[in-house]
């Protein structure tokens, strides 16, 4: 309804066509061209010129003015209407819309004229056309009445009875139109509910991007925050420290200046004396010298070591400054726990020698083991794996678990976690960590890959990792995997439902050595 609206705005009232190089007269109508100069060129005669749709009445011939705009705006629609074009009757004039087009009379008919057209049956009724050639067959010139189900082309009666498609299986037109509209339908309907799908994919990940920009700003919060604690914290035990530096300053600086001045009055008192003396020297009559009392005694001094003064206890401030750090990393973790940050404390992985194959060595600690090509005869047992595998002697069934591995002594590893149920006694690869669906690995040989039974997600590192990072969250199903260098690196993410307990697990290569780090 609208698209015919518009084609309405757009058509000229002369013509009824659209407008074809649209101008406009003073009155604000416009026109194509060719049609207003015909009219014009009429209305010359009688000397007396008017708008052809308003008739508003000019004493000269009106001047004519491209409607550039209106002229886009035409052109714009035939580019997005193409198939639009008005058909008219061949039989009218002034022209007249057509109703129907007849394939075999090459023709179209208004209302009136298709009244008195042949009804015979090969005289095929379509709706309106100007594109007859598409709709005959271009070997006989003949109307396209029949579909060659074999060869998915449309043909006519001549192409079916002795042409190239002579003895295949055909069907009317309207038939295979019918037919193929079915499947269109099925292949829509299969679309629309992948489009249905994927829109809900689209809403998803939207939301997953709309909930991840608000953790983020959440997490942005609680780490400023923590920060601003920890300042607070820090400001604290400097103020304290620095405090009690000032008071012991103040203390030397008071007991100095107490000193100072008691040795300034010891000063004055000696130089009093001293000049009472060369007085008495200074006589001349002996009688009178030797009437002039005269206490030769000294006077007590005043103390003048500086170490009375008394020292910066550095001994004490560095205590201080201990204590206050100390408490500080005490509190620390309190910090983290009040912005909600998770504690990634290392949990204490000792290597349980159980289940180290005869080639797997551990040291003397449980922190690390080494692989060889010499067997070492140790006693087997239903823990003991065949490959050079070690699990952990604690097993993580709840809760977070943190640990870190020292792989710069060895050129090819393969780390993890597995559940106690893991095939021990097979030599095979179904036994190594990753390999099977009761463990879960990162393993670095050609590459470097995260592995979990018949899943492998290569994963890129532009710099040889030499400490690896694990976190376990039991109850939620992460497990995650960390390069700890500078900056850390998040490598690889399981997430699984975890049925039974699981074990820190190491696959040691021969002439390698791996450790877990304290």
């Amino acid at each position: 309804m609208a698209t015919s609206s518009l084609r309405e705005e757009l058509s000229c009232s002369i013509c009824l066509n659209l407008y074809k190089e649209p101008v406009s007269l003073k009155c604000g109508h416009n026109f194509c061209w060719d049609c207003i100069v015909t009219v014009l060129d009429t209305q010359e005669k009688a000397a007396i010129y008017s708008c052809p749709e308003c008739r508003e009445p000019y004493t000269e011939r009106p001047p004519l003015e491209k409607n550039r705009k209106l002229c886009n705006i035409v052109d714009n629609f035939r580019s997005a209407h193409p198939e639009e074009t008005e058909v008219f009757c061949t039989y009218c004039n002034p022209p007249v819309s057509a109703t129907k087009s007849c394939l075999l009379c090459e023709a179209s008919f208004c209302d009136i004229h298709l009244s008195n057209h042949s009804k015979s049956l090969h005289h095929i009724l379509t709706e309106p056309t100007t594109s007859f050639d598409d709709r005959k067959c271009p070997i006989h010139q003949e109307i396209l009445k029949y579909y060659c189900t074999e060869d998915s082309a449309c043909i006519c009666m001549s192409c079916w009875v002795a042409g190239d498609h002579k003895g295949h299986q055909v069907e009317l037109l309207n038939v295979a139109s019918e037919k193929k509209k079915e499947k269109l339908k099925d292949v829509t309907e299969k679309l629309n509910t992948e489009r249905q799908e994927t829109e809900k994919s689209m809403q998803n990940m939207e939301n997953h991007r709309t909930g991840e920009k608000r953790k983020a700003a959440d997490v942005t919060k609680r780490v400023t925050e923590l920060f601003r604690d920890i300042r607070r914290h820090l400001d604290d035990v400097e103020k304290r420290v620095l405090t009690e530096v000032s008071r012991q300053e103040e203390k030397i600086s008071q007991s100095v200046c107490d000193m100072i001045q008691k040795l300034e009055t010891q000063k004055d008192e000696l130089s009093r004396k001293i000049n009472e003396m060369e007085a008495i020297c200074n006589i001349t009559d002996p009688l009178t010298v030797l009437k002039k009392e005269m206490i030769c005694d000294g006077i007590s001094p005043s103390s003048g070591d500086v170490g009375d003064a008394g020292c910066l206890d550095e001994g004490m401030i560095s205590q201080m400054l201990h204590r206050g750090l100390h408490h500080f990393t005490n509190s620390l973790i309190g910090l983290k726990t009040k912005r909600q940050f998770s504690i990634m404390e290392k949990s204490d992985i000792l290597l349980d020698i159980k289940t180290a194959s005869n080639r797997t060595f551990i040291s003397k600690n449980l922190k690390s083991a080494s692989g060889s090509n010499k067997p070492e005869n140790k006693l087997d047992g239903p823990e003991r794996f065949t490959v050079r595998q070690v699990l952990s002697t604690q097993s993580f069934s709840s809760g977070r678990h943190y640990w870190e591995v020292d792989v710069s002594g060895a050129k090819e590893w393969l780390v993890g976690v597995a559940a106690q149920s893991m095939e021990r006694k097979t030599d095979g690869i179904e036994s190594f960590i990753g390999y099977n669906d009761k463990s879960w690995g990162l393993t670095y040989r050609t590459c470097l890959q995260a592995r979990h039974k018949d899943s492998v997600y290569k994963i890129d590192s532009n710099s040889s990792l030499k400490t690896v990072g694990i976190y376990l969250d039991y109850d939620e199903g992460y497990l995650s995997f960390y390069q700890l260098c500078d900056p850390i690196r998040h490598l690889h993410t399981f997430t699984a439902t975890f049925t039974e307990p699981l074990h820190a697990a190491f696959f040691v290569f021969e002439n390698s050595i791996i450790r877990i780090i304290e």
